[in-house]
Formats: C-alpha cells, structure tokens, sequence
C-alpha cells in the first residue's frame, strides 16, 4: 500500500480536475475502456472454451497437457515488451500471418486500435482462464452426471449446468482480465504505438505525461487508480449480493 498512499499524498490535488477533464485525458479514458471491454469480451469468447479443454485434460498425456498449459500461461510471465515484438512478427506487415492479410485485403493491423484490443487480450487472457479453470476443477461431477441421465446433451448440460455453477469463477476471471487490459503499457506501445484518440490508452498516456509534465502523470495514474478500485469493488459487491 505504500507506493498508492504515496501516489495519493504527492498528487497535485489542485489540478485533478482540469487534467481529469481534458480532451487528451478523456480520449485516453474512452479508449482504454472500449478497448478493455472489447479485449474482455474477446477473452471471454476464446478463454472459456480453453480452460474448459485444460480442466478436462487430466487423462491427455503429461507432456501434451503441460505445454498446453505453458502455451496458454506464458504471457503472465513473458514481459510485455515480448508479447508486443511476437506479435509485430505474427501480424505486423511482413508477419507470418499479417504479411498475406496485408496482401489480400490491403489491411494492416498494427499501430490501429483493434492492435490494442489484440495486445490487451494476449497478455491478460491468461487470468480468465486461470480462474474459470479453477472453478471447473472445483465442480462436483455428479451434477453434470445427473444432467446426462435426465437426456441433456453434452452442451446442453455444459450451458444450462456447468456454466451457471462456475459463473463466481467466470465473474472473477472476467474483472481481473479488465483490470489488466485497463492497465496494459508495454505490449500495447510495441504493438500499436501511442496515437492520440487512436491507440494512445491512459497508462500511455501517463508515460508520455512523466516525460513532460509529471503533476500531469501523477493524476493521469491516480485516474487508472481510482477506475481499477471501482471496477474491483463495485462488480464484486454487486456479485456476492447477487449471491446472497
């Protein structure tokens, strides 16, 4: 907490809101959240499905199994900068798979705000699939069981069962993968670059801000601050109410 408490005593508090409420601060905000929610929906999409596939992958061979894992966790440990080169070489204009998208359809996909949404959902992924795998692996089998005698299909049991009882676990994952594209820098700037309205996102924007004006920084980053907290308390007391 001491790095955030010092965040909040050496704030410029007397410029908060005219920084907070200028044009480059609100394009920077629109478009980490629209771009955040957008990684975080294509997250939900594609992480569902694989930590379905990882929870169920217990009788595959060990090493089929443990760099399904590795290929999947990877980007929590790879630095960001990494993830950003990988994908420069993958999808950049002479990449293995953006060089022929770039030659059939004349699109290039870097330094473009779907390139924000493509690095926000590469590097925080991982912690969607992580948490609804965990929540998989915690169901109780017999349910899914009692469904198939009842004539469910496969799907029908995983939708109208499983899904609804691992929904804690997906709401977890959901939020922190948001958090984390909200506050992703490092794959983002390699892979998309710092264009205002563009592909210039809040924690951009603070970098650039240090270079130049660092009371305008520090309230750029108390503003990341204050939107992750809200985010974090407001859906998991919304959550477990629901619960209750």
């Amino acid at each position: 907490m001491l790095p955030l408490a010092a965040l909040v005593i050496r704030a410029p508090w007397s410029t908060v809101v005219e920084v907070a409420l200028s044009a480059g601060t609100v394009d920077a905000l629109r478009l980490s959240l629209l771009t955040g929610l957008a990684s975080t929906a294509l997250c939900l999409v594609l992480g569902v499905p694989i930590a379905a596939v990882l929870a169920a992958s217990d009788a595959w061979p060990s090493v089929v199994r443990r760099l399904l894992r590795a290929a999947v966790t990877v980007p929590l440990v790879l630095p960001p900068v990494v993830g950003g080169i990988a994908l420069l070489l993958l999808l950049g204009r002479r990449g293995i798979l953006g060089g022929p998208l770039l030659a059939a359809t004349g699109f290039a996909l870097p330094y473009t705000t779907p390139a924000v949404v493509v690095a926000q959902t590469f590097v925080s992924m991982p912690f969607l699939v992580l948490a609804v795998e965990g929540a998989l692996r915690g169901l109780d089998g017999r349910y899914e069981q009692a469904a198939a005698t009842l004539g469910a299909s496969p799907w029908r049991s995983f939708t109208r069962v499983t899904l609804p009882m691992v929904a804690p676990g997906i709401a977890a994952g959901t939020v922190l993968c948001f958090t984390r594209a909200l506050g992703e820098f490092g794959a983002t700037i390699t892979f998309a670059g710092s264009f205002p309205g563009v592909t210039q996102t809040l924690p951009i924007a603070a970098y650039l801000g240090l270079q130049r004006d660092p009371d305008s920084a520090i309230v750029l980053a108390l503003i990341l601050l204050a939107v992750a907290v809200t985010v974090l308390v407001s859906l998991r007391d919304r959550w477990t109410g629901a619960l209750r």
